[in-house]
């Protein structure tokens, strides 16, 4: 009896999928972004309930990396894809069928889940599946992705919103096509890990190897300093470009977003050839500018300056992240790609849930402007001394270990 083999997709069909699912995770996280105004109007919540709501996905991504991280690193990365992608797919038929706040709970408590499994599981994957094994190439493929993503979900579920048939149901249908197709791709994807014959499901955090805690540490002063920026614009971006804007369209909201994002793509492009550790420093400074810019354009109450100053904290924002994760992704351990990459999610996306959660909660207080105003100038501040830190460390470099470990 002839055994029937298994579907395999070629190495660089395999390296774009994984790229895929890092892009489509990040686009569904950003998708509910401009529907929030919508939920709390159709039920009547209030904006520190809707905080909450946005606060259960990134605990949920901080959950699954801090307890179940590194486990594609022992079980491999196909069937961790796979698991990831399906409850994604269960999450945007919860987004679907909602009809109450107690829903949008559930659905984003179990996307930020799903995310964190996706993230650290694909993010190994796209070091494994290299043509070249290059993994300053693969972070700047990571970077790019990530970066625009998150502005294509906001942009594009803003446009369907708007203007497609039942604005809370379209978007996640959207979406639910397109994680149907990715999964089927990550099944017939190769497997780069061998499988421990004997693999035992333990719940522990990832880890950062001593020889490479350095290096990792200037990651995190690149990503701290970034990821508190697209904390703020997601939590309160939308919501002050309507009003500077002087407009219901959802489509205002998008385009701050996207104003963000697209610029933070682009000048990962342009800079994947300056040294990862310049890049942070020049990144992290040029979002405190940007950041000054910012406050100055919600004082002035003008929607160009806005849109114009977002779009320089955006060019700050794709450096100082491609300056962390290209330095980092150069020198993970091979048999630890996971683990790491894991641990460096929980520094992003701690960076981007608490000032996102603070801000949240003040906003009912404080007013909009006044408590964007505060945050930039925080964030501004943080940005600031980040690129004087990575400066510092420029100067004083550090031996790096080679990626084998």
């Amino acid at each position: 009896m002839t055994r029937t083999r298994r579907l395999t997709l070629p190495p660089t069909a395999a390296y774009a999928l994984v790229a895929a699912v890092i892009g489509l995770a990040l686009f569904a996280s950003a998708t509910p972004t401009p529907l929030y105004d919508i939920y709390r109007a159709d039920w009547h919540f209030s904006t520190f309930v809707l905080t909450l709501v946005y606060a259960v996905y990134p605990i949920g991504v901080l959950a699954a990396l801090l307890t179940v991280g590194r486990i594609s690193d022992e079980l491999g990365r196909r069937p961790v894809i796979a698991l990831a992608l399906g409850g994604l797919i269960v999450a945007m038929v919860l987004f679907t069928v909602a009809d109450s706040v107690g829903w949008l709970f559930a659905a984003r408590g179990l996307q930020g889940i799903t995310t964190g499994l996706a993230l650290g599981a694909a993010g190994a994957a796209l070091l494994d599946l290299h043509p070249r094994q290059d993994g300053q190439k693969a972070g700047l493929l990571n970077g790019v992705v990530s970066a625009g993503s998150l502005g294509i979900g906001a942009i594009v579920a803003a446009v369907l919103a708007q203007y497609a048939p039942d604005p809370l149901v379209t978007p996640f249908l959207v979406l639910l096509g397109l994680l149907v197709l990715v999964l089927a791709g990550a099944l017939a994807m190769p497997e780069p890990v061998t499988r421990s014959s004997r693999f035992r499901l333990t719940v522990s955090p990832p880890r950062v190897p001593s020889a490479i805690r350095g290096p990792f540490a200037l990651a995190s002063l690149g990503v701290l300093s970034s990821w508190s920026v697209g904390g703020v614009y997601l939590a309160l971006g939308p919501a002050l470009a309507a009003q500077l804007l002087g407009t219901t369209n959802l489509l205002a909201g998008g385009a701050a977003v996207l104003a963000l994002t697209l610029p933070g793509a682009l000048a990962q492009v342009a800079a994947n050839r300056v040294d990862p550790g310049r890049a942070a420093a020049a990144g992290s400074f040029i979002l405190a500018v940007g950041m000054g810019l910012t406050a100055a354009a919600v004082s002035s109450g003008s929607a160009v300056l806005f849109l114009g100053a977002t779009a320089v904290t955006g060019v700050g924002f794709g450096m100082a992240f491609l300056g962390a994760l290209r330095s980092l992704t150069a020198i993970v351990p091979d048999r630890q790609r996971a683990e790491v990459m894991s641990a460096f999610y929980v520094v992003c996306y701690g960076s981007l849930a608490v000032p996102a959660i603070a801000a949240g909660v003040v906003v009912s207080d404080l007013g909009l402007e006044t408590t964007f105003r505060i945050f930039t100038a925080a964030v501004g501040v943080l940005a600031l001394g980040v690129a004087i830190a990575a400066r510092r460390r420029i100067r004083a470099p550090l031996a790096v270990p080679s990626a084998a470990g």
